[in-house]
């Protein structure tokens, strides 16, 4: 939002939340969605961007229409493609989503005759509010080691949610940029073990690594998964230690100047 009120825009920003405190600031108004029916005397605003997971979107297009929508940019994910195989029935639903998302938008879009850009990114971080690097900082912080599955060789992207933003806006005020889906990924690739070497200087501690037969770290996972912060952690984001997830972001950086950084952990991207 910054980046397009700096660039002069006027940014409606719709939220999901019931309960929000968002300050509104100059060129920034903030808005509450929900089920009043929409009204066609809403103002015209013909540029979107749509950060909610893209399954949520298709609720919304209503309100898109009445406002006279032409042109919008969606964030969708590469897990479309990286967890296709998951032995975890809760990322196959995710799959599924994402994938059923993408369909609707197309379809809507082009009945509509309009413009639309799907953006996946792999791996996003930063400004401490992420669910992958964060979870990472967070586990070794209670528990002062982190588990590998063999060797964690498998490759990743990390890329920062700064890179991502600015992807975002750079898609959406591209005009030749259109009717396409891209691969946003970082800079730097490296495996997952090196990855979490750096959540471990970053927070400044020294590194340790247990590594742990498959059958332990099953029973592993469904004990840590008590605690509530970690409910979410499956064996299949284990599995995935040794699977390579890094996608060619060429197309992104030469259709909208997408530039991607290093993968460097700052301070400000580790959690409270």
């Amino acid at each position: 939002m910054p980046l397009l009120a700096g660039a002069g825009y006027r940014v409606l920003a719709y939220t999901r939340q019931s309960c929000f405190s968002r300050v509104n600031k100059e060129n920034i108004e903030f808005r509450q969605l929900n089920s009043e029916t929409v009204r066609s005397s809403l103002d015209p605003i013909s540029n979107w961007i749509c950060l909610a997971p893209i399954w949520v979107l298709q609720q919304h297009f209503p309100l898109l229409l009445a406002h006279g929508i032409k042109r919008i940019v969606v964030l969708g994910s590469t897990s479309v493609f990286t967890k296709q195989n998951s032995s975890s029935d809760l990322e196959q639903e995710v799959v599924k989503k994402l994938a059923e998302g993408e369909q609707s938008l197309i379809l809507w879009a082009t009945e509509h005759e309009i413009e639309w850009v799907i953006l996946r990114p792999t791996l996003i971080y930063g400004n401490g509010k992420d669910r992958n690097i964060c979870e990472i900082a967070r586990f070794i912080r209670r528990f002062g080691f982190f588990p590998l599955l063999g060797e964690a060789q498998g490759l990743r992207q990390p890329v920062h949610v700064n890179d991502v933003a600015a992807a975002c806006v750079n898609a959406l005020t591209t005009k030749r940029v259109s009717n396409c889906a891209y691969n946003l990924s970082g800079a730097e690739q490296l495996n997952y073990r090196e990855m979490v070497v750096r959540v471990f200087h970053a927070l400044g501690k020294s590194v340790r690594f247990v590594k742990i037969p498959a059958p332990l770290f099953y029973g592993a996972v469904i004990c840590v998964r008590i605690l509530p912060r970690f409910r979410k952690l499956s064996f299949a984001m284990a599995e995935r230690m040794q699977t390579d997830m890094v996608f060619d972001y060429t197309a992104a950086m030469v259709e909208f100047h997408f530039e991607p950084s290093n993968f460097k952990i700052a301070v400000s991207d580790l959690p409270s």
